[in-house]
């Protein structure tokens, strides 16, 4: 497991800085706040499966996560798929079954 902080889309470079780590993960969890458009960034970027966490810690407009959830469940990025605000757990879980799985 390898965690990279600080990447959000409004310093990009940042998140391709990372780009050889990411690619050889098989599962990535994002998680983002505010917009809530760094999974869809990460998606359409990477050929991984996307699990989108939204965070309720924000400023501004955020609703307590409510507007990332929503930006992330209208996500046209493929192969993102959405959490609850803040459960990094059911993330977890769902990446660790996805990391099980494997083509015969």
């Amino acid at each position: 497991m390898v965690r990279i902080f600080d990447v959000g889309v409004a310093g990009l470079h940042r998140l391709l800085a990372h780009r050889e780590s990411i690619e050889q993960a098989e599962v990535l969890v994002v998680v983002a706040g505010m917009d809530g458009v760094l999974p869809t960034v990460v998606g359409g970027l990477f050929s991984r499966p996307v699990i989108a966490v939204p965070t309720s810690v924000g400023y501004g407009a955020s609703f307590g996560g409510v507007a990332a959830l929503l930006t992330m469940l209208n996500s046209c990025a493929t192969g993102v798929a959405v959490v609850n605000i803040d459960n990094g757990f059911g993330a977890g879980r769902l990446a660790s079954m996805l990391n099980r799985v494997r083509p015969s």
